[in-house]
């Protein structure tokens, strides 16, 4: 059988659940080894290999301890609360670096799920959808590690004078706050790849945004406002001007799909006229004779 009916052939509903099975399977695997590897590689290699009997730290207590010098005020100090808060704050911080490093096998697997509903002619863009996902979702956790957490803390700790409270500040309501605002801003910044896919598989249309653009600019406000808590209006605003540049370019973006499949119909219908500058078509019909652009 062609490639061509391959892919149109129409599956059983469960056949794609265990289609679906498998790939997420395949992202559980790497994310539990990415996980292992933030609890089990040593943060000092070097160390270890010279004394390999050591005790030593792991990989995810040099980002933790990293992460409390860029982010935690020197007026203030960490608490632990509980016995296990140590432990649990190294897992689940080791669970989310692990998360963001297997985004690539993540996104790479979500094509591959959608692959078979795309024109066998599209599947070289599998690559750069899987690179601008992992890229994006990256700039997103960087963003919020660079620009919005600062803005949580200056605005939120700020108010602990103001009604008194010691400069106590529990471990891992610190952490679970910044993991939580590092993985949202990550896949926030994923939405325009998102979009531009559906589009692609003629889900949705350019249209539909570009129509209810206010309503968009208002959802995402209050998206941004979600992301960013405790950040304050300025916080707000630092999300939302990136995410509103980001869908206003998917939208851009995603409207070459739309104009290839138009011109495709065109072509079907036997229109002899070029889609891109009205000029009349060759004896072939695919390249145009003023502009030379093909239609097809």
């Amino acid at each position: 059988m062609s490639d061509a009916g391959e892919t149109e052939k129409v599956l059983p509903l469960w056949d794609h659940i265990n289609e679906l099975s498998r790939r997420i399977k395949i992202w559980i695997y790497a994310f539990l080894g990415a996980t292992l590897f933030f609890l089990v590689f040593p943060a000092d290699p070097v160390s270890v290999y010279q004394n390999p009997f050591q005790i030593y730290k792991p990989l995810i207590t040099g980002v933790l301890l990293g992460i409390r010098e860029r982010l935690l005020p020197p007026q203030y100090f960490l608490i632990g609360g509980t016995v296990t808060a140590p432990l649990e704050i190294i897992v689940v911080g080791a669970a989310v670096f692990g998360f963001a490093t297997s985004v690539p096998v993540l996104a790479y697997e979500i094509y591959k799920f959608v692959d078979p509903a795309i024109k066998p002619s599209e599947r070289q863009s599998l690559y750069p959808f899987v690179a601008a996902f992992s890229v994006l979702f990256v700039a997103g956790a960087l963003f919020a590690f660079f620009v919005l957490l600062p803005f949580v803390f200056i605005f939120s700790l700020s108010f602990f004078g103001f009604v008194g409270f010691s400069n106590y500040i529990y471990a891992d309501d610190f952490y679970n706050l910044i993991f939580f605002v590092l993985v949202v801003s990550g896949f926030a910044f994923t939405i325009p790849v998102i979009f531009v896919l559906l589009v692609k598989l003629h889900v949705i249309g350019t249209s539909v945004l570009r129509k209810n653009r206010k309503y968009v600019w208002a959802v995402t406000l209050i998206g941004t406002a979600l992301a960013s808590p405790d950040g304050g209006p300025l916080a707000d605003i630092a999300l939302f001007i990136p995410m509103i540049i980001l869908i206003e370019g998917a939208m851009w973006y995603a409207r070459r799909y739309e104009k290839d499949e138009l011109v495709g119909v065109r072509f079907a219908m036997g229109e002899r006229k070029c889609s891109y500058c009205g000029g009349e078509m060759d004896s072939g019909g695919v390249f145009c004779g003023l502009c030379g652009k093909a239609r097809v």
